[in-house]
């Protein structure tokens, strides 16, 4: 098999059920959650102690697995609602994810900077990604149906990554980067 067709030379590619431009929304969409997948995969990669993130690991190779479901859903032009891979169980499961890891984490009291250990910073990357993925399905919704459930993936997506980014540090032993000029905004319940 062939890895170039040549069939878009001219800025045109197949989508499920029709041709589109190669910036339509939709490509758009589901080409940019491709991008945050690859990030995933990288931030797999730099988990070095297996036991201290085996969990992050299996999540995170499980999150790999749905963004391609996420892409599947959006690669449709009609999708009938019956054949949608991703559900709001997939949503609902990462809430109770962000709710264990965010027990892990010290209060925070100021805006984080990206940084910290190595992961914490990968893992921040799949933060932003997923946002821009976000706003790209946003978009993309605006004006053609969609899987509403793609769009409440992706909103979780990102505060999961988020929390994450702190458990990684929190297992290095290295504390979140604060914004020096920062108030104190969040406050305790």
């Amino acid at each position: 098999m062939k890895i170039y067709t040549k069939s878009g030379d001219k800025g045109q590619t197949s989508v499920i059920g029709a041709r589109v431009s190669k910036d339509d929304d939709r490509v758009e969409a589901y080409g940019t959650i491709d991008e945050l997948n690859s990030f995933v995969g990288q931030a797999i990669s730099i988990i070095t102690n297996e036991e201290k993130y085996e969990d992050l690991k299996e999540e995170l190779e499980t999150i790999q697995q749905e963004l391609f479901d996420c892409g599947s859903d959006l690669a449709f032009v009609k999708l009938e609602e019956g054949n949608y891979k991703v559900s709001g169980d997939m949503a609902e499961r990462l809430e109770q994810w962000i709710d264990l890891h965010q027990a892990e984490n010290p209060q925070i009291e100021r805006f984080i900077i990206p940084g910290g250990c190595a992961l914490s910073s990968a893992l921040h990357v799949c933060r932003t990604v997923s946002r821009r993925a976000e706003r790209r399905v946003v978009t993309l919704g605006s004006h053609t149906e969609i899987n509403p459930s793609v769009r409440l993936y992706m909103n979780r997506l990102s505060d999961y990554f988020f929390v994450i980014a702190r458990t990684a540090n929190v297992r290095a032993e290295v504390p979140d980067v604060e914004y020096l000029r920062s108030k104190k905004v969040f406050r305790s319940k």
